[in-house]
């Protein structure tokens, strides 16, 4: 048997935590502890998830505090406004890391205004690849918020062009498509097979709850964000725009600053000039690719990345900021290719 430090992972039932399970098996240093669910809680693991076969005969348990807690490390995939209390009843010194919103945003005005509720406090941001992240989620105590998926995508494309003062800080723009899982596993009528395949549609437009994520760590003041869901299971396209900060802008000067900020990157890729981002090139891995580029009739810059939602979108971006946590190489687990066809 493998031994390491051993895992706990609530809400494994959902897609996010079954493939945060998947990770885990095949991690070679963490250890699959307790793995909770509160709906499912008593059903084997094989029989939710029956994909996870050497993990078919684990017995999903009550979602608490006090099982969770005999685990070294925690992973919280639970529903937005569930972490908060969950994270609170775990002793003070166990490290977290929570896929869901409950600790990301730094305002609480904010959590108030797209979440409602009481805001839980502010973790250590978990997007590794921006500037003083990693130093921040290691000496973060061991609680890590885990970035939003449309997020993740979108701030990888935008950040490095705004810290370089290439774009203009307002005027963002940004038109996003999700693959279904991005809604959860709960039953749903607008995500039946039935309504979904042969239709795209467009979802909380001008109120969705990443945008002021997605404002806190790419350094913009205003975004329009546009969100769809798209007819495929899995995968986030987002077409990032924003407006120069002096003239002549071209695209080799946007791809001048996002190579420069992703040189050593090991899961952020910016294609080879031409080459646009698509979503199965990411699948089942923690990689984001890029593409760059400037409207020849508007002067806008653009950028496209594309990311599997449900690994550096998720699970694979928690393993990374687990890894960290943990004093460990920062890939280990973690896939840079993705599967194909």
């Amino acid at each position: 048997m493998r031994m390491g430090t051993t895992v706990a992972v609530a809400g494994a039932s959902g897609y996010a935590g079954g493939e945060l399970l998947r990770l885990l098996a095949a991690h070679p240093e963490l250890e699959v502890g307790p793995v909770a669910a509160r709906s499912h809680a008593g059903e084997r693991l094989g029989d939710v998830h029956p994909q996870l076969v050497s993990l078919a005969d684990r017995v999903l348990v009550p979602t608490d505090a006090e099982t969770l807690a005999r685990a070294d490390l925690v992973f919280l995939a639970l529903p937005h406004g569930e972490s908060g209390a969950l994270a609170a009843a775990l002793p003070a010194g166990l490290p977290v890391v929570d896929l869901g919103a409950d600790h990301r945003l730094a305002s609480a005005a904010a959590w108030s205004e797209h979440y409602g509720g009481e805001h839980a406090g502010t973790w250590a941001y978990g997007l590794p690849e921006l500037p003083g992240q990693r130093a921040a989620i290691a000496a973060g105590g061991g609680r890590v918020a885990v970035t939003g998926c449309y997020a993740v995508a979108t701030v990888l494309a935008l950040a490095p062009l705004v810290a370089a003062g290439l774009v203009e800080r307002d005027d963002v723009v940004v038109v996003a498509a999700s693959g279904t899982s991005g809604a959860g596993r709960s039953a749903a009528g607008h995500l039946l097979g039935s309504e979904v395949m042969g239709d795209l549609s467009a979802y909380k437009v001008g109120r969705h709850q990443h945008v002021p994520e997605i404002l806190q760590a790419s350094g913009a003041r205003t975004l329009s964000f546009t969100p769809t869901l798209a007819p495929m299971p899995r995968g986030i396209l987002a077409t990032v725009t924003a407006r120069p900060a002096r003239p002549g802008v071209t695209a080799q000067d946007a791809r001048e600053v996002l190579a420069a900020a992703y040189r050593a990157e090991p899961f952020v890729h910016l294609l080879p000039d031409g080459r646009w981002p698509h979503t199965a090139a990411t699948l089942g891995s923690n990689s984001a690719h890029l593409q760059a580029t400037v409207d020849i009739s508007s002067g806008r810059v653009i950028v496209s990345s594309a990311i599997d939602n449900l690994g550096k979108g998720a699970a694979g971006q928690a393993v990374q900021c687990a890894n960290l946590v943990l004093g460990l190489p920062e890939t280990t687990g973690l896939a840079v290719d993705g599967v194909a066809p």
